[in-house]
């Protein structure tokens, strides 16, 4: 593809002005997306991902390069000029990435829909083997067009329109030193500095709270934990002190709001006499902290869904709690508004700006 070798420069840039990271298998990622047709979309957006927590954001409508964690502001406050470098930066793959999408609509000999170019570039290191992985690839219209072999130092076409372009970055020598230093140097070193900057939010350990839960009698048992980090995380039953595999359903490790994580695990237990209960417990491992957490299975610490009629009584409390609450709010305000009547004109000028 024309301009390629220019993109590559841009990216390279991107991650030198970024600065650097580094631990137990990390990754430092950017997704590149340019689209054409489609409306109500931006035609350009880079983000920015460490550990696969967004660090900025940018925008082709805007132009604008966003941090997304509090962190990153002390990486500005240590490069005053990081922001408007990045955007330039930024603005320049823009417009490599517009010539791109348009070159590629002429290899498949398409003109107007909507097409998508997208491109995945970044590293990763296991901190426990110091190895370092890179890759680059790039998409078209959701599937692989063409990727770079860092092994081999050679390009790998998934699509016979992308032949010409693995023939010309091939026989590209400067190209080809400057995708192996980006992938080598350049992004490991800003993978390790990056995540010295974020060490206290993305290399700390949360241990969650656990939970057994069991909705009917002849449902399963579910070990719920949530508010764990990091995502590293193992939850499994035992019995006797082995690990089940039989009659057992894991579930994904699924996001909280808060950055957090949440996973469970179901224990059928309908074939299991009351009596053995006992013998099983749920256990919760967490990467990087020694002690695991275990909760026995037992009757008494299993929540069950409520009955009916408790869940009527619940509902009625809640809703006497309302109506008082709303009694006392009417009075308040009454009492409030007559107290307050003989100031109103001198005050009318300053509210007029707050009011809603």
């Amino acid at each position: 593809m024309r301009l390629v070798g220019a993109e590559i420069s841009v990216l390279s840039l991107l991650m030198m002005s970024l600065h650097g990271a580094a631990a137990l298998t990390h990754s430092l990622k950017y997704f590149l997306t340019a689209s054409s047709g489609l409306p109500n979309f931006p035609e350009f957006v880079i983000v920015g991902l460490l550990d696969e927590v967004e660090l900025f954001h940018y925008d082709g409508d805007t132009r604008r390069a966003e941090v997304r964690q509090d962190w990153m502001i002390r990486v500005r406050g240590d490069d005053p000029r990081y922001l408007k470098r990045g955007t330039e930066v930024l603005m320049d793959a823009q417009q490599v990435f517009k010539v791109n999408i348009e070159i590629a609509k002429q290899r498949f000999n398409q003109t107007g829909g909507v097409h998508i170019f997208q491109r995945m570039v970044g590293c990763e290191w296991d901190n426990e083997t110091n190895e370092f992985k890179g890759y680059d690839q790039f998409g078209y219209d959701g599937e692989d067009f063409i990727s770079y072999d860092l092994q081999t130092e050679q390009c790998i076409a998934a699509k016979q329109q992308a032949v010409i372009t693995k023939q010309k970055w091939d026989q590209d020598r400067a190209l080809k030193a400057h995708k192996k230093n980006s992938l080598t140097h350049v992004c490991p070193e800003s993978l390790k500095t990056l995540l010295n900057y974020g060490r206290s939010s993305l290399m700390r350990t949360e241990r969650p709270s656990v939970s057994l839960l069991q909705k009917t009698p002849s449902s399963p048992v579910s070990c719920h934990a949530t508010g764990f980090y990091p995502d590293r995380a193992d939850l499994f039953w035992r019995k006797d002190g082995e690990e089940l595999h039989e009659d057992v359903d894991l579930g994904e490790i699924l996001p909280n709001h808060d950055g957090t994580f949440q996973m469970r695990v179901d224990l059928n237990l309908s074939s299991v006499p009351a009596e053995d209960w006992r013998r099983y417990d749920c256990v919760f491992q967490l990467s990087g902290v020694d002690e695991d957490i275990v909760t026995k299975l037992d009757k008494t610490r299993t929540n069950r869904e409520k009955p009916a009629g408790s869940t009527f009584i619940i509902i009625i409390i809640i809703a006497v709690a309302v109506l008082v609450v709303i009694i006392v709010a009417v009075v308040g305000f009454k009492v409030y508004r007559e107290r307050n009547a003989k100031h109103s004109s001198s005050s009318s000028s300053s509210a007029v700006g707050s009011e809603l």
